[in-house]
């Protein structure tokens, strides 16, 4: 696509969710670092991403982690967002954090805390309910450590009977979206390792049961692009969890290791078909040493960077190079899309839709920032496991 007309149309239209927690003191296995005016609740993270909706104009809904963000009515809290100019995205849960979860989840050898993970994987269905959220994110940090620990495919069973009674709770619009991670924190095998075991998955509950790809989930030299092609051709890909990585899942901000490979990963959204099948584009990211709410503007500018230069990638002259055997001249398309500024662009983008072209410099400038160090004083800050 080329048409610049269409380009700009395609852009407006672009959603990227943000998730709550980043909005909330995080850091590494070593250290979590508090920052001022860190939100001290959901209401509050809340107010935050509307700031950052407020100056992108592409971020109108906030994935929520359940028990991190639990309240006594979901409802209420939809409300609270909705008077904000916002809504409520994708629950998460949460089987990795309890006691309980030592040696696993729905896969635990024990009957008992398998139904106790199943319990909480239904109570997030339950909330969506009440927020009107459409998808359920499931990520397990299931797997063992030491050859011989557990049965591998007696895991698989457990885990296939757990996504089946889910997937049987969900209604008719609501959707289970299954992430993989190949190691961390289990180190021998993982339940979920890998986009074939989730979409093996998937692809036996139904149409409601979509692959996300967590792009800092996988082994250094993974093309992550030819998974994403390959979902959007089965009509899998439900979504992405947007981050950077140099080593693993470091969650640092979208396209800062590579944007390169973003773009790449937004051509084949664009050549498949992505950006208007459904795809959620949601970011999960943990802002360790910036402020949260710049670091998260940012990464939802690098989104937009990235798709609007997929979008200007001539498809036609590629086509014909493809067809042709033109090996640099099909590379050399893609490399003029990617070596194109589109600042200007999306500058114009954002004026077209009433906000400022430099969302940057028009938070710095709002005086957000000094006003939530200034008012959020004592409580307790939101973090990890809050």
């Amino acid at each position: 696509m080329s048409d610049v007309p269409a380009v700009k149309a395609a852009l407006k239209s672009q959603a990227v969710e943000t998730p709550s927690w980043a909005y909330g003191n995080s850091g590494t296995r070593f250290k979590v670092f508090a920052q001022p005016g860190v939100p001290r609740s959901p209401q509050e993270k809340l107010d935050d991403a509307a700031q950052v909706h407020a100056f992108t104009g592409v971020a109108p809904t906030v994935a929520l982690h359940i028990p991190w963000d639990r309240v006594e009515d979901y409802g209420a809290l939809a409300k609270y967002a909705e008077e904000r100019g916002l809504k409520l995205g994708a629950i998460n849960s949460n089987v990795f954090q309890d006691d309980d979860y030592k040696l696993g989840s729905v896969t635990h050898p024990d009957p008992a805390v398998r139904r106790k993970a199943l319990g909480h994987l239904l109570e997030c269905v339950d909330i969506m309910d009440a927020t009107g959220s459409r998808d359920l994110k499931l990520w397990f940090s299931d797997g063992t450590n030491y050859p011989g620990q557990d049965d591998i495919a007696a895991r698989q069973d457990r885990l296939a009977e757990a996504l089946s009674a889910v997937y049987e709770r969900l209604g008719e619009d609501q959707r289970m979206l299954l992430e993989y991670k190949f190691f961390e924190p289990a180190f021998y095998t993982t339940d979920v390792p890998d986009w074939g075991t989730a979409y093996a998955h998937c692809l036996k509950l139904g149409p409601k049961a979509q692959v996300c790809v967590d792009t800092g989930h996988h082994a250094p030299g993974t093309n992550i692009e030819f998974i994403v092609a390959l979902l959007l051709r089965e009509k899998k890909l439900g979504a992405f969890d947007f981050n950077s990585r140099f080593y693993a899942d470091d969650d640092l901000m979208v396209g800062a290791a590579d944007p390169f490979q973003l773009f790449r990963i937004m051509y084949e959204v664009v050549r498949g078909g992505g950006l208007t099948s459904g795809v959620a584009f949601m970011l999960d990211q943990c802002h360790n040493i910036e402020p949260k709410i710049p670091a998260i503007i940012r990464s939802v500018m690098n989104v937009q960077e990235a798709t609007a230069k997929a979008l200007l990638v001539d498809r036609d002259a590629l086509a014909t190079a493809q067809r042709e055997g033109d090996v640099l001249g099909a590379n050399a398309v893609l490399m003029d899309a990617y070596n194109t500024d589109v600042r200007p662009l999306l500058a114009e983008v954002r004026e077209e839709l009433g906000i400022a072209p430099d969302p940057m410099a028009a938070y710095r400038g709002s005086g957000w920032a000094a006003r939530i160090v200034a008012e959020r004083v004592g409580g307790e800050q939101a973090g990890w496991g809050a």
